[in-house]
């Protein structure tokens, strides 16, 4: 078992990994789900601070239950999430400039949670997930970018946009 871990971890050090990030707006959990399996991936990387949702089947217990039926590991990451007093300011400014600032600083200072979740990237194939349908207006993109910047040039970034 050990040496399949090394000779993975060295085939993604020759190769080169993918990281995924998908949000669930406008969608279900059966096209989010098929939209995995499509690409591939074996782990979800929940960066909801929260991972609660209005929306059937996406709460933390039920889409755990469903990715596992499908044979996906679910890992939620509450500390990569947004923190409430950032994202309150989100919603009143719309400041997107401001808001990826200030979770750059705050991600700057959650170093073993992105340790954490290179860790994961490194040994499975990894989604980040969370709500917003584009990646341009969510966290996500600064999380994969700090777990990118943890591995150098050898992790590629993937947004896989779902259609409303």
């Amino acid at each position: 078992m050990i040496y399949l871990s090394i000779i993975k971890r060295l085939r993604y050090t020759i190769m080169g990994s993918q990281l995924f990030t998908m949000g669930y707006e406008g969608t279900t959990v059966d096209t989010f789900i098929a939209n995995l399996l499509d690409n591939n991936i074996e782990c979800i990387l929940d960066v909801r601070a929260i991972p609660f949702s209005r929306k059937p089947g996406f709460s933390k217990t039920q889409l755990a239950e469903r990715l596992k039926i499908a044979n996906i590991h679910y890992i939620h990451l509450a500390e990569l999430g947004t923190p409430k007093d950032i994202r309150e300011k989100l919603k009143s400014t719309h400041d997107y400039k401001a808001f990826f600032k200030k979770m750059d600083a705050y991600l700057d200072g959650k170093k073993d949670a992105i340790e954490m979740a290179y860790d994961y990237s490194m040994n499975s194939t990894c989604c980040l997930m969370c709500f917003e349908r584009l990646a341009t207006q969510c966290h996500r993109k600064i999380v994969a970018e700090k777990i990118k910047a943890t591995n150098g040039d050898g992790l590629h970034i993937k947004h896989i946009c779902l259609s409303e």
